[in-house]
């Protein structure tokens, strides 16, 4: 029987002790790694070797994990992107996501968590979508899955992650039916409990698709339950 090819886990991290650890740790999961110390050499060896996720830190030398993170999207929409970051605020995991980043951990970390978290990635990677093949409309937008495009009304066009894409699916599926937050988080992120992500990504796509964020009139909140999408006749009620 053919064994299935060894995934590479780009690790970009400047503690040598922890890159070292990390390094270790990854090998030992059976992957292969490649480690850049510094943002610009991540996006460098991201662009030329492809590896099927990357494990980011956010402080760097030179460029930060944000905008390594935003490089790296500019040409990759579907590569796993895991944040390491010291921060444990809020507003920093959300500029993570903002930037592209699918998943985040805080240090200090658990290394049995993060090999979870890096397995849970890939296998999410590699699944079946939710998202149809056809364009769909959300609003007075239009969601293309194959490019993960979010193309407005007046012609400009925002890429949009393998996430956004994947929760504007299953909203888009249920007909204007309302999905709870529990069962977004299930089967887009394939995990349980902290329904919050489900409500920042919510607060990204509204940014993206709403005329006005803070009344939104496509991307609905049903209280108590989760979300759904507005039907036609309430878009242009």
């Amino acid at each position: 029987m053919t064994s299935a090819p060894t995934q590479t886990v780009l690790l970009v991290e400047d503690d040598p002790a922890l890159a070292l650890g990390l390094c270790d740790s990854l090998e030992f999961e059976g992957f292969a790694v490649r480690h850049a110390k510094r943002g610009s050499e991540a996006v460098s060896m991201a662009k030329a070797e492809r590896p099927d996720c990357i494990l980011l830190d956010v402080m760097l030398p030179d460029m930060n994990g944000y905008q390594v993170c935003e490089a790296v999207r500019a040409w990759d929409a579907n590569v796993p992107i895991l944040m390491l970051t010291a921060r444990s605020q809020e507003a920093d995991k959300i500029r993570g996501l903002d930037a592209g980043a699918d998943d985040y951990v805080t240090k200090p970390f658990s290394v049995s968590e993060l090999m979870a978290r890096v397995r849970a990635l890939l296998r999410r990677a590699k699944r079946t979508t939710l998202a149809p093949l056809e364009e769909f409309a959300v609003g007075e937008c239009t969601v293309d899955p194959a490019t993960q495009e979010l193309r407005m009304p007046g012609g400009e066009v925002e890429q949009l992650s393998f996430f956004e894409v994947q929760l504007l699916a299953m909203l888009h599926a249920h007909g204007g039916q309302p999905v709870s937050r529990d069962d977004i988080l299930e089967k887009v992120w394939g995990s349980t409990g902290n329904t919050r992500t489900v409500d920042n990504f919510i607060v990204k796509l509204r940014k993206k698709i709403e005329p006005q964020p803070d009344k939104p009139r496509y991307i609905l909140t049903v209280y108590g339950v989760g979300y759904r999408l507005a039907v036609a006749k309430e878009e242009v009620g």
